[in-house]
């Protein structure tokens, strides 16, 4: 397996940050409302995250130790209020609605953490792939966990588009339940931890029905391989 299609499958599935490693619940469970909150701010982590370690890798012998991780802070820190300010020009409502959600991109786990286990130890190109595919692999945890709270405790989907892309975006708002009065509990805090709890037990269940598929069809090619000897 190549490193490349290694750091993917990493990101995006075997040490995915928001079911794998719980990293960065803070945003993970504020913010997932609705899905333009979720997604809004995972895409700002993305770039966050490949910029940080695209940064950070090509001057990393350069940095002593003794001083890295302000060095590292500095640098993400930089990249957050050029993200900050350019959501808060473009977006201006998003920008009102994530609030503090985005200064505090610079103290999210997940981004220090890939800075200093990948990106201080290894080349640009494989750093930036790192970073942009551990943001994606949490932007789609956003994205799902939004989805459901969203459907559940309002009966729409891609509601705040306006937010976004104006107001011309609200015919783009997707009713599923029309009627729906809500459920309030999937708006609320214990609604995030819920959905979060059953993300992680349905990537769990897929983990280890793979492994139980690969284990069977293992021990079917043994066995084959066995029975010509045997009948030998």
């Amino acid at each position: 397996m190549s490193i490349y299609k290694e750091i993917t499958l990493n990101g995006i599935w075997k040490q995915n940050p928001g079911v794998v490693q719980l990293l960065g619940l803070c945003p993970t469970l504020a913010v997932t409302t609705s899905v333009v909150n979720g997604v809004s701010l995972g895409l700002a982590t993305v770039l966050v995250m490949a910029a940080a370690n695209g940064a950070i890798s090509p001057v990393r012998k350069y940095v002593p130790n003794e001083i890295r991780v302000p060095v590292f802070i500095l640098v993400i820190a930089a990249l957050v209020t050029v993200i900050d300010l350019s959501i808060n020009a473009f977006a201006h409502p998003l920008h009102k609605v994530l609030g503090i959600f985005i200064p505090l991109i610079v103290v999210n786990c997940i981004v220090l953490a890939r800075v200093e286990s990948f990106a201080a130890k290894n080349a640009p190109i494989p750093s930036i792939l790192d970073g942009f595919m551990m943001g994606i692999g949490l932007t789609l945890v956003l994205a799902l966990l939004s989805g459901m709270r969203e459907l559940v405790g309002k009966g729409t989907l891609f509601s705040g588009l306006d937010l976004v892309f104006g107001p011309s975006a609200k015919q783009f708002v997707l009713t599923v339940i029309p009627d729906y009065h809500g459920f309030l509990l999937a708006v609320l805090p214990p609604g995030a931890f819920l959905g979060l709890g059953m993300l992680i037990a349905a990537r769990n269940w897929i983990d280890i029905r793979n492994k139980a598929k690969d284990s069977t069809r293992e021990g079917h090619a043994t066995t084959s391989e066995l029975q010509p000897a045997l009948n030998a």
